[in-house]
This record gives structure tokens, C-alpha cells and sequence, in this order.
């Protein structure tokens, strides 16, 4: 079996057998009031919350957001423990991190990677018809950064989440389609 799919010649390596089982679990961006980042990233984009941990003495919360199927989602454990171990055992979480009273802090602002100086970029969100997404983002008044049809790259849209940060929202057969692939 294949280790690399791509050519990226001298850049890429062999993994060791003994990361065979890692996986990509969560990414985490902070956020500065959770009811408006949980309504964006629950409501407008469809995640659910699979697990919220709170630091009372350290004055912070995490959140773990994700994609699940009503067949996952009825398989989520519900003791606190057990469903801890089920959060980081997945794949392709978004962790958003609220520390306590940012959200009464009017002067402060995240920076998105996106403006100088650059940095983290975007989180990136399949679904199965672009268009149809980004007229229901549009109905809901999420904040468009490009649409579908603008500029250069067609097929793909930028939306802003309540912190800045940019999510790009994509049909997997895109690039395919337009014979890019």
C-alpha cells in the first residue's frame, strides 16, 4: 500500500510504523463569546457539540464541535468520561476556546492568519451542492467573504464566522469537475 499519493519529491517521508495510528483529532481556534460561535458553527454550519469541558479554575472553556450522522450521534456515550475518550478519539474536530469575560472585552479582536501578517488561513467544509450552501448561509445572514461564482476560483465560497476567521465551504468534485484535478 501506498505511504504518499502525491509526488512532493525529497520533502516527504516514510512514516514510522509506529505512527500508523495517528490521526488528526481537533484544530482550535479561540473564540470570544461562545453563544455567538456555537450558534454559527451549530445552526449555520450544522455541527454538533459533542463535548463542552469547562476549567472553572483557570477560567476557560473548550468546546468540541463535529460532524456526526443520527446514527453516530445516537451511538455518543452519554457519561461525561466515556464521551471525553469518544471526543478524542475522532477525527476532524473543531475546538473552539472561550476564555471567560473575553466576551465583555469590546476592544478585543482575533487575528484570522487572512491580513499581515499571514498566517493560519481557513477551516474547510465539504458539502454536497456549493450553490444550495451558500444560498442557505446567505438566508441566514452569514458574512460572505467570496461566493460561489466570484473571482477566479468558481465552486468555492468564503464565509466569516463571528471571530473573523474564515471558513471555506466546497463540493468535494470541484477542482474534478472543472478538469483542475
Amino acid at each position: 500500500m501506498p505511504q504518499h499519493f502525491d509526488e512532493a519529491p525529497g520533502l516527504c517521508h516514510e512514516p514510522d510504523a509506529e505512527t500508523h495510528h495517528y490521526k488528526l483529532n481537533h484544530t482550535m481556534v479561540r473564540i470570544k463569546d461562545p453563544e455567538r460561535s456555537l450558534d454559527f458553527y451549530t445552526r449555520a454550519l450544522g455541527m454538533r457539540l459533542i463535548r463542552r469541558l469547562d476549567f472553572e479554575e483557570m477560567q476557560f472553556s473548550l468546546y468540541f464541535l463535529g460532524y456526526l450522522s443520527d446514527r453516530e450521534a445516537a451511538a455518543v456515550p452519554s457519561e461525561d468520561a466515556k464521551r471525553t475518550t469518544f471526543n478524542f478519539g475522532r477525527e476532524a474536530l473543531l475546538e473552539l476556546t472561550h476564555n471567560w469575560g473575553d466576551e465583555q472585552k469590546a476592544e478585543l479582536q482575533f487575528h484570522s492568519g487572512n491580513e499581515e501578517p499571514k498566517g493560519y488561513g481557513h477551516i474547510g467544509i465539504t458539502v454536497p451542492d456549493v450553490h444550495s450552501a451558500a444560498q442557505r448561509l446567505e438566508s441566514l445572514g452569514v458574512d460572505f467573504i467570496k461566493r460561489p461564482d466570484d473571482g477566479n476560483m468558481k465552486g468555492l465560497a468564503f464565509v466569516r464566522d463571528p471571530d473573523g476567521y474564515w471558513v471555506e465551504i466546497l463540493q468535494a468534485d470541484t477542482l474534478e469537475k472543472q478538469g483542475k484535478a
